[in-house]
């Protein structure tokens, strides 16, 4: 240490070497070895800015004018720059520079306490090219934002939660279509959570923050993109709304675009009209206008050079030879009405493409169609006469030219380039079939709609379940009820403990497009056309007072082609009636497509919308618009598009299409053959609720669970869940042991009154002062040995032993709530006690115990069979209540929720 003499105020010792060459301007390269000798120097302008090292030399005298140099190191070391953008009525802080300086593009967006940080970086090297361009989004929580730790036993983040996963498609969805064609070097973007308030939700934030890093760093894409979030309060529609102010909105709307154009929307409402709707996107895409407008100053000012050079496209005529091999056939195998048979005679035309273009070679008909190109040929004709040739045209010694035709040169494309190509030109067919003929593949008219089927009780142990059939799209949906502890945990930012008591699961496996494929974790897109559907039913079930159940549903694709999430939809609010669940009306999901120009193809140039489209049209066409609702009203919707964006006329179109859309499927659900049971099934659990003193809960619960888990262990229920409001569930399979333990809870909690008299009660334990006595199941009290007897007694053995029945009455009650009982009370020596009036055998009721309210939608089990049926119509169902007026479901003695 004393040797460094950096500790001594002194610069370190510099060779005269690296000196000399620290003032020249040069650069070191050891990433490429073999270009150049270790000890040689490379000028900057040879160090490329894609695949090699990028090191600016810095003179160390001179260090500050080489920062503020706009020369191109001046890009990885710059200083931050920040601007605050209005955003409703507030405003957020963005800034780049400051962290993540390595990135090719890095921001910090702050929004009140909120801060999100995005990056973007990309691969040196490009990968092979396909026709998806290769983007990964990836959106972290982190605990430490909120000041927590993570719940999992390593305390750290891992693998992404489900809302995570939902934030990283929003984020997604939008940048996709303004990404390049042609680029091929792997774009990564990620976006962290560094601070939450509590207040500022992060996830629209995420989408502006990786917007921004796209824009700032060196991939070419076409526009900027934001994001915003709108509620509707009242009739107030707010901008990036506060998580206290979205608890009383009936619209949650997550929108993004560009400065022109809408290139995402997805949110959920409560049955709010299309045209509210409407109105919500088109404050939302204003506030993203103001938005993108200032990050393109942003990005002029300190934004990286765009690798446009690296873009590499298919040559254009290749296009013109691939319409000319595959044309007609391509005619005829679009018209195929089956998926399978039509994906195979594709399959089969595009390897024939790919042969003749990448092995054996093609020549366009252009190319010959004129007739052979001639040529010259050289050779020697000894036996010609000379006398035919004019004087000075030969000399002695010059070859004779005989004209000849010359065979076209085959051409040869990339295999990877034909694949490219073939599916552009098979969607080119497909829309002028579409616009041109005003025929899809299937048949159908732009606004036609499948051939629906739908099928209740398949599964005879399920809950619930129906088979839903559109075209060749099929969606097995099952229903399964449950207590509290089938709720769906969820660990988050905030709340540590938020349970979700109705979750939907959506299950996509290979075989339900004919392939084999791996099995594993759900996919991203799983669980995001769950969420969809999950959404979307929502809004129609039930209260958890009206209805106690936790509700799952499962979605099992078992056919694929196209708009399966809406089948989701459809299936599963089919299955929710069939389970029994008092359902507020159906819902039905629709998915809407689009040809954006239909000029191109022979139209008028007005967007064509086509009403529940297919997966051929889905990855052709140019949007899928998911949109749930009834007849009135919306619950759930999702958009993305593949071109730069769509505007608030063809959304309005869109909608209003999908509401007739969905009028139809409503009608056809309706005559679901065999219709939904709509009550609950004999293999479903009952449940009890009943209401007690809170100070109460602790006598069933005991000493850390004892007592609750002993009444558990001899009843035979499955749970009983208490409450710190005093509300108990009794979770069973049958109805006797709910009653035995509704007994045992009622008698555990009753308030006894001093004088009270109990009848025939069993002795069960004996002590040196006395015997302990059960006056009701759970509940004992003291007779000291005093009161055992209106004579002596030396030892209580004497005269009781365990098992005994006696009579007692109550003559004391202490602080601590224990029971002093009395036999000598009611023997005919004490005339004392004679006038004591009391409740022989039956325990007293708990003084001040209520019932919940009784709710809506009452079932109960018809006595003579194992079926259970409404008591009264389902529109119009009374509350019953039991003698002790609690509730049960799925009971004999009117069970209810």
């Amino acid at each position: 240490m004393l040797a460094n003499p950096r500790f001594h105020g002194k610069p370190p010792l510099q060779s005269s070497f690296l000196h000399s060459l620290r003032n020249e301007g040069f650069a070191f390269s050891f990433c490429c070895p073999g270009k150049f000798p270790l000890s040689s120097s490379i000028p900057l302008s040879l160090v490329r800015t894609s695949k090699t090292l990028r090191i600016k030399a810095l003179n160390q005298t001179n260090t500050a004018e080489a920062t503020n140099d706009s020369s191109e190191g001046s890009q990885y070391i710059s200083k931050p720059y920040s601007v605050k953008i209005p955003v409703g009525d507030r405003h957020i802080f963005v800034e780049t520079g400051h962290i993540g300086r390595q990135a090719s593009g890095s921001v910090s967006v702050t929004d009140g306490e909120t801060i999100v940080y995005a990056s973007c970086c990309l691969a040196d090297d490009p990968s092979e090219p396909t026709d998806f361009y290769p983007l990964s989004v990836h959106y972290q929580e982190r605990f430490s934002a909120a000041g927590r730790t993570s719940g999992g036993f390593f305390k750290r983040e891992g693998r992404a939660k489900d809302h995570e996963v939902l934030i990283c498609r929003l984020i997604d969805r939008p940048l996709r279509p303004t990404m390049m064609k042609g680029f091929y070097h792997e774009t990564q973007v990620l976006s962290w959570v560094l601070s939450y308030d509590g207040l500022h939700s992060p996830d629209s934030l995420a989408i502006t923050a990786s917007g921004i890093a796209v824009a700032l760093s060196e991939v070419p894409h076409s526009k900027t993109i934001a994001g915003v979030r709108i509620g509707l309060v009242g009739d107030k529609y707010i901008v990036n709304p506060t998580t206290k102010e979205m608890e009383e909105s009936e619209l949650d709307l997550v929108l993004a675009g560009t400065d022109t154009a809408i290139l995402m929307i997805e949110g959920f409402c409560n049955f709010l009209p299309e045209e509210k709707v409407l109105k919500a996107v088109e404050i939302g895409q204003e506030a993203v206008r103001v938005i993108c407008n200032e990050v393109e100053a942003l990005v002029k000012k300190c934004g990286k050079p765009k690798m446009v050079e690296a873009i590499k496209l298919p040559p254009p005529e290749l296009y013109r030879h691939v319409e000319e091999i595959a044309g007609g056939e391509l005619v005829k195998a679009l018209q195929l009405k089956n998926k399978i048979p039509r994906r195979k005679a594709l399959s089969a035309l595009e390897e024939k493409v790919i042969t003749i273009l990448t092995e054996k070679g093609f020549v366009s008909k252009d190319e010959t169609s004129g007739g052979a190109e001639i040529i010259p040929e050289l050779f020697e004709d000894e036996d010609e006469d000379e006398a035919l040739l004019l004087d000075g045209e030969v000399d002695e010694g010059d070859v004779h030219i005989k004209p000849v035709s010359r065979k076209p040169i085959p051409k040869f494309f990339s295999e990877v380039d034909v694949k490219l190509v073939f599916k552009d030109v098979t969607s080119k067919f497909l829309r002028r079939r579409i616009v041109e003929g005003g025929k899809r593949s299937d048949g159908r008219t732009p606004t036609g709609i499948r051939v629906i089927n739908s099928e209740c009780g398949l599964l005879p142990r399920a809950h619930g379940s129906t088979l839903f059939t559109r075209g060749e799209t099929q969606a097995l949906a099952v229903v399964t009820l449950g207590d509290k502890q089938m709720a769906q945990r969820i660990d988050n930012l905030v709340d540590v403990d938020e349970v979700k008591r109705f979750y939907l699961q959506y299950s996509f496996p290979p075989s339900c497009v004919g392939e084999v494929g791996r099995m594993g974790a759900p996919s991203r897109r799983e669980i995001g056309h769950g969420m969809l559907a999950e959404r979307a039913l929502e809004p129609i079930l039930p209260s958890e007072d009206d209805f106690p159940y936790t509700i799952r549903v499962e979605s099992n694709i078992t056919e694929s082609n196209g708009s399966s999430s809406m089948a989701s939809v459809c299936g599963g609010c089919l299955a929710l009636q069939d389970a029994g669940v008092p359902v507020k009306g159906s819902i039905a999901g629709i998915a809407m497509g689009m040809v954006l120009d239909t000029q191109e193809f022979g139209g008028d140039g007005q967007p064509l919308i086509l009403s529940d489209i297919t997966g051929s049209e889905d990855a052709s066409g140019d949007m899928d618009f998911k949109v749930a609702g009834n007849e009135t009203g919306i619950t759930a919707f999702q958009m993305d598009i593949k071109v730069g964006g769509v505007t608030l006329s063809i959304m309005e179109q869109a909608l209003l299409q999908a509401r007739d859309g969905r009028k139809q499927i409503l009608a056809e659900m309706s005559k679901c053959t065999p219709p939904p049971s709509r009550k609950l099934s004999e293999h479903a659990p009952l449940i009890l609720v009943m209401r007690v003193k809170p100070e109460k809960i602790n006598m069933i619960i005991g000493s850390g669970g004892k007592k609750v888990k002993s009444i558990i262990e001899e009843t035979g229920v499955e749970s009983i869940d208490t409450q710190s409001n005093g509300v108990v569930k009794i979770t069973a399979r049958d109805l006797a042991s709910l009653e035995k333990t509704k007994a045992i809870i009622l008698n555990l909690t009753m308030v006894p009154k001093i004088g009270d008299i109990f009848r025939n009660c069993e002795i069960k334990s004996i002590v040196a002062f006395g015997a302990f006595v059960e006056i009701a199941p759970g509940r004992e009290g003291l007779c000291h040995i005093s009161e055992l007897s209106s004579d002596f007694l030396a030892k209580v053995e004497d005269v009781y032993k365990v098992g005994d029945r006696v009579d007692v009455k109550l003559i004391e009650i202490n602080d601590k709530g224990q029971l002093r009982l009395s036999v000598r009370a009611l023997l005919p020596e004490a005339s004392s006690e004679k006038s004591v009036k009391g409740q022989p055998n039956t325990p007293m009721k708990e003084a001040g115990s209520s019932p919940i309210s009784p709710p809506k939608g009452i079932f109960r089990r018809a006595a003579s069979t194992t079926k259970v049926e409404p008591l009264k119509d389902d529109s119009k169902s009374t509350s019953v209540n039991d003698k002790e007026g609690n509730r049960m479901v799925n009971g004999e003695a009117k069970i209810g929720s």
